[in-house]
């Protein structure tokens, strides 16, 4: 699917709020939408952190209507693909914790992927499974997310 809506003019990366619940050795963080790409990541975390490819049996990455950025849902025979970053430090965690849009979780989504993002209930939302386009998002929708994440960056840097 080629997302057709625009941005919206709300600010995606907000401070959520949340704890983070980590260790000394943080489990694996599993990323399917936007922290897919190294330079999202970089403007968040000031490195790209390890990536192993990995996928979620019984999951599918759909799309967020207005947000360029998507969520993942059940889907029986459904194949969430993505990464799992194996490297990141509890003040890395933090950020991307604060960086994760008020209305995502983190929930462990499979005990063998570690935990993940996840859109509180997206049926509950009234959210239909359709598939968000990395490549569409890439082509259409990157450079602007990335002025997007350099802004949240600014106000992160200026709250520590």
């Amino acid at each position: 699917m080629t997302p057709t809506s625009a941005p919206s003019p709300r600010d995606t990366s907000t401070p959520s709020g949340r704890t983070v619940h980590v260790s000394a050795d943080p489990a694996p963080l599993f990323v399917y939408g936007s922290l897919l790409f190294p330079e999202v990541v970089r403007i968040l975390i000031d490195r790209d952190a390890t990536r192993t490819p990995a996928t979620l049996d019984g999951w599918q990455v759909i799309a967020l209507p207005d947000q360029p950025y998507p969520t993942i849902i059940t889907s029986a025979g459904g194949v969430a693909d993505g990464q799992l970053f194996t490297d990141l430090s509890i003040a890395e965690w933090n950020a991307l914790d604060a960086f994760e849009a008020p209305g995502y979780a983190l929930n462990r989504v499979d005990t063998s992927s570690g935990p993940a993002y996840i859109y509180a209930s997206p049926q509950d939302h009234g959210l239909t499974p359709a598939p968000w386009d990395v490549e569409a998002f890439r082509a259409e929708q990157l450079p602007n997310y990335l002025d997007r994440c350099r802004a949240w960056r600014q106000r992160y840097d200026a709250q520590q």
